[in-house]
């Protein structure tokens, strides 16, 4: 049998990232398994899907580097064929048409809540002739669901699970306007795209059941479930905004490398012993849903930043590079030197290693771009006043002279006019510093005179002079 999983958001916002979780468990194990991953998109509710969250799915998705098998499939343009299997099962005996009038329903809701029940719906219509039905009255096609007996589900995460058929009603199929509810919707799309393993949140579990009742009616085999808890705070409450639970838009927009973000939702909930940092290919090998543990995951975003500081250090200079220029360009518009984004490229060994995320790369590396006059921050300006000014002013005769522009001996240079002048090094590298950065923090200040070269360096450096 080759696996079939699947990832079915609902276009009615962004790409969670709880559903990105849920969506890269369900790649990983299709690949692991060398079975197939589908997408589909669950836009019947058509009041409140957009393009625009479509796009945000897929974006998002394609970020993450989750490929999917073949098109993305549409549930709203399924519809009919939702119909014809609501119509089947009519026919079958396994579903009714219900004309419960909207007074019905509410007479059935005031009765369970007086009881301190939920409302379920009492059956009323399940064994009447349609030619009873009341005029005007336009009906719903409800499942006629097992009464006698238990629903057993073998879930891979949960274990058995079983329900006694007696707590599941007779929900509704087709509304009276002949669309299908997700009820319906889900069942006949998973069974038409062939999927064999369903790998969702744990408060579908609930829905896993009642959806037995359509795969039992239509005599067709089920597929294997499993159902993850889902993600919880740091505090261990629900999952919110407060905790970090943002769309997978907004960690790219942080400044979130997609390879960090991947490796740290793979550790939520699954993880393979003491390893922390593995590449996909390795997770691919290793996951197996049953592997995934009961208890409720925590979110933990200073867990993902340090993660996403590792990956920002290891990651390929020009890959880097690629992300931070346009933050650079648009930061700097008019003010960007040519040959700035060579500069960069040559000192992002040492901003790299500073930096947690692309944002902070970013404004780090500008310096590196900016055309003359440099603008000063408020404490690279302090520096370059009175005695800070005048140890630069002398080290600048020095290094007029100075015929190898390279780190190792522009700092020994330094060296020996501090001690000459009886100061410690950093009264000479701090001034330095402000005059080719604009800023009190850089990287190695040697290693920047040497990117940037010594005509860019001494005109930086006379330029703070003035």
């Amino acid at each position: 049998m080759t696996v079939v999983t699947r990832f079915a958001p609902s276009p009615t916002g962004f790409l969670h990232i709880g559903g990105a979780r849920t969506a890269l468990f369900n790649y990983l194990y299709a690949k692991h398994t060398g079975g197939k991953f589908m997408l589909r998109i669950e836009d019947t509710d058509r009041e409140r899907s957009t393009d625009e969250a479509v796009d945000a799915i897929l974006s998002g998705l394609k970020w993450l580097g989750i490929e999917w098998d073949g098109e993305a499939v549409s549930q709203f343009s399924r519809m009919d064929r939702h119909a014809e299997v609501a119509a089947e099962l009519l026919a079958k005996g396994k579903a009714y048409k219900c004309y419960s009038t909207p007074e019905d329903l509410t007479e059935m809701r005031e009765t369970a809540k007086a009881a301190g029940k939920p409302m379920r719906y009492d059956g009323r219509w399940r064994d009447k002739d349609a030619a009873d039905a009341p005029e005007g009255v336009d009906y719903v096609v409800r499942i006629k669901a097992n009464q006698d007996g238990t629903t057993i589900i073998q879930d891979m995460i949960q274990g058995e699970v079983t329900v006694s058929n007696s707590e599941i009603d007779d929900f509704v199929l087709l509304r009276s306007d002949g669309t299908p509810t997700y009820m319906l919707a889900v069942v006949v799309d998973d069974f038409d795209m062939g999927i064999t393993h369903v790998v969702r949140g744990d408060d579908h579990l609930t829905n896993t059941f009642r959806q037995m009742q359509i795969y039992q009616g239509m005599d067709w085999a089920t597929p294997t479930f499993a159902h993850m808890p889902l993600l919880h705070g740091s505090d261990g409450k629900k999952l919110s905004k407060r905790h970090g639970a943002l769309g997978v838009e907004a960690y790219r927009h942080m400044g979130f490398l997609p390879e960090a973000v991947c490796n740290y939702l793979m550790r939520l909930g699954w993880g393979h012993g003491d390893d922390e940092i593995f590449s996909r290919e390795q997770a691919i090998e290793w996951f197996d849903v049953v592997d995934v543990g009961k208890g409720a995951a925590r979110f933990d975003a200073d867990k993902l930043s340090h993660i996403n500081a590792h990956y920002m250090r290891e990651a390929d200079d020009a890959y880097l590079l690629d992300i931070v220029w346009p933050m650079i360009e648009k930061a700097l518009g008019d003010k960007r030197a040519d040959g700035g984004r060579a500069r960069v490229l040559a000192g992002m060994p040492g901003l790299k290693e500073r930096a947690k995320n692309t944002l902070e790369l970013a404004e780090n590396a500008a310096f590196y771009a900016h055309s003359r006059p440099l603008d000063m921050n408020e404490k690279a300006a302090k520096l370059l006043s009175g005695d800070g000014l005048e140890h630069l002013r002398n080290f600048r005769a020095i290094l007029s002279s100075a015929t190898d522009w390279t780190a190792d001996a522009l700092h020994d240079a330094a060296g020996a006019f501090a001690k000459a002048q009886e100061l410690k090094l950093g009264k000479v590298a701090q001034p330095l510093r402000a005059a080719l950065s604009g800023s009190n923090i850089s990287p190695g200040i040697f290693e920047v005179m040497e990117i940037l070269g010594r005509e860019e360096s001494l005109a930086r450096i006379d330029d703070s002079l003035k």
